[in-house]
């Protein structure tokens, strides 16, 4: 974000750096905390994404591959189908919070599933909150192991 601020005369300078200073002493004692970069979460949560992004495109042939095998057996392919195909009007969405790292492997994100209402489509729908689980495969390959 860029700020612009036109100076008319010397006084708005002084005002501001006035309104300003008082807070200066105040970040000189904040440390900043060092930012950890988790190539790991951000494979992880990339996943997520790209997996929650077939599902609002109603794009299964994508969501699918996402999945890993132990999902795919388990849940009958009708239900994988209609979990990427149902009737939606409006556009769905979809909100990622925060994730927790599970074991070295494996990450949880809450998610919000915002399915787009066809039935009522003046009112606001509600989101389905729920998690995904989303471990590793290969070297730098992740899957989708807990549907929301």
């Amino acid at each position: 974000m860029v700020l612009r601020i036109r100076m008319r005369s010397g006084l708005h300078f002084v005002l501001v750096l006035l309104l300003v200073q008082p807070s200066l002493p105040a970040l000189a004692r904040t440390k900043p905390r060092p930012v950890t970069l988790d190539r790991d979460y951000a494979s992880a949560l990339a996943a997520a994404d790209r997996f929650l992004h077939a599902w609002q495109t109603q794009d299964a042939e994508s969501g699918l591959l996402l999945l890993t095998d132990r999902v795919r057996q388990h849940t009958d392919e009708n239900q994988l189908r209609d979990f990427f195909s149902s009737e939606r009007s409006l556009s769905p969405g979809f909100e990622v919070g925060r994730g927790k790292k599970l074991s070295g492997m494996r990450y949880q994100f809450p998610v919000a599933l915002f399915p787009g209402d066809n039935t009522h489509p003046h009112h606001a729908t509600h989101p389905q909150a729920s998690a995904l689980i989303v471990v590793r495969i290969g070297r730098d390959d992740w899957a989708i192991d807990k549907l929301p």
